[in-house]
């Protein structure tokens, strides 16, 4: 692959963080871990912040710190990557799809009334492709019908929504992921910001086996400490490893939205005459971090959605089709019989995502822009 869709930025500042965790003898959750989540938590504003083991992890303690159980609904989109739903399945709970606004793939409000019942307990928008969502007016839907909200915000660290960043909670929890094609990246590993002291208690206890002293706590103890397990809780624990290497990834995080706004600026002017394409026009109050770049193809296009994406790859060129439909998948196919998202659907299959990284060159970006253009002209 020439142009692949993203590539993760790391320097000798990862790498010596690394081997001095490494170095260190303490390599699972320890105070690397406790210093990433301080950082994380200053940078968003917010009160707390708990590492987690990826995003999914996060948004099912989240969940179920909720008290979202079995017999409960949780109102999301279904224009998401399938771990927002998974997370409320593993609650026992259900998913009820709710449609998106086409115009930036997000949760739309106006689609939330309708779906709520007497057993919807929570509502879990999707900051989608670092995107925030109407976040404040979902906010009084769910104040209004006391329901819980719960951001899964895989997509979206450095966002911000009028002026404030996404995770300081807008709702109960916002959830992050660090995988690969996001922003900053641990390899994998998750985060969970709170403003609530009960819930951050819980979640710390949840995520580590419902072990009622950490193990910072009794490593360092000059008497013995006999820990005891105060509730079922999972292993969904951070490595210090990881946080390492997150605690440099947060350094560079302004630097790199700085890199993806300028190639978001150059795409959408790039693409701004060609007939067939919509580009992404965030609203005013919005800052995207650009954790992805999607353009829309409108009926006028002169080819379809999977043969541009081929025409790339053909050229060596990487690109992902729009973001998946959780509704039309197999595993969800015994809760979606009849259901129809008419704006969903037709927004996943005519979008596609490009490349886009920091360290992509202006002759990288060209070359794109030149196959999609011949290929759409």
């Amino acid at each position: 692959m020439t142009i692949p869709i993203t590539k993760p930025l790391f320097g000798p500042e990862e790498q010596q963080a690394a081997c001095e965790a490494i170095a260190s003898g303490w390599v699972t959750q320890g105070p690397r871990v406790a210093e990433f989540e301080k950082a994380f938590a200053e940078y968003c504003g917010a009160k707390h912040a708990i590492a987690t083991a990826n995003c999914t992890t996060a948004l099912h303690l989240s969940l179920l710190a909720a008290g979202i159980g079995p017999g409960d609904e949780v109102i999301c989109p279904s224009m998401s990557f399938i771990a927002s739903a998974n997370a409320i399945r593993h609650c026992g709970a259900t998913p009820v799809f709710a449609e998106v606004r086409e115009h930036d793939f997000n949760l739309d409000p106006d689609d939330i009334l309708p779906r709520i019942t007497e057993r919807t307990k929570a509502i879990l928008p999707v900051h989608q492709l670092g995107m925030p969502a109407e976040i404040d007016k979902i906010c009084r839907i769910a104040d209004k019908h006391g329901l819980i909200v719960v951001e899964d915000a895989a997509c979206a660290i450095g966002s911000s929504y009028r002026s404030v960043k996404i995770g300081r909670p807008f709702g109960k929890f916002a959830c992050f992921s660090f995988h690969p094609r996001k922003v900053i990246t641990t390899g994998e590993g998750g985060m969970i910001t709170t403003d609530d002291d009960d819930a951050e208690r819980l979640l710390r206890l949840l995520r580590q086996h419902g072990m009622s002293v950490p193990d910072t706590v009794r490593h360092r103890a000059r008497e013995v400490i006999i820990e005891s397990y105060v509730c079922v809780g999972y292993n969904y624990r951070m490595t210090d490893i990881q946080a390492a290497i997150g605690l440099e990834q947060l350094k560079r995080l302004d630097g790199m939205m700085a890199d993806r706004q300028r190639l978001a600026e150059r795409y959408n002017c790039a693409f701004a005459d060609l007939p067939g394409v919509c580009v992404p026009q965030p609203p005013e109050y919005v800052v995207p971090n650009w954790q992805s770049y999607a353009v829309r193809l409108t009926d006028e296009m002169s080819v379809s959605r999977n043969e541009l994406m081929q025409r790339l790859l053909d050229q060596g060129i990487a690109s992902r089709r729009g973001v998946m439909t959780i509704h039309r998948e197999p595993a969800y196919a015994d809760l979606c019989v009849g259901l129809e998202l008419p704006v969903t659907e037709a927004a996943s299959d005519h979008s596609v995502i490009l490349p886009m990284y920091p360290q992509m060159t202006d002759e990288e970006q060209e070359q794109v822009v030149s196959v999609v253009r011949k290929a759409l002209t």
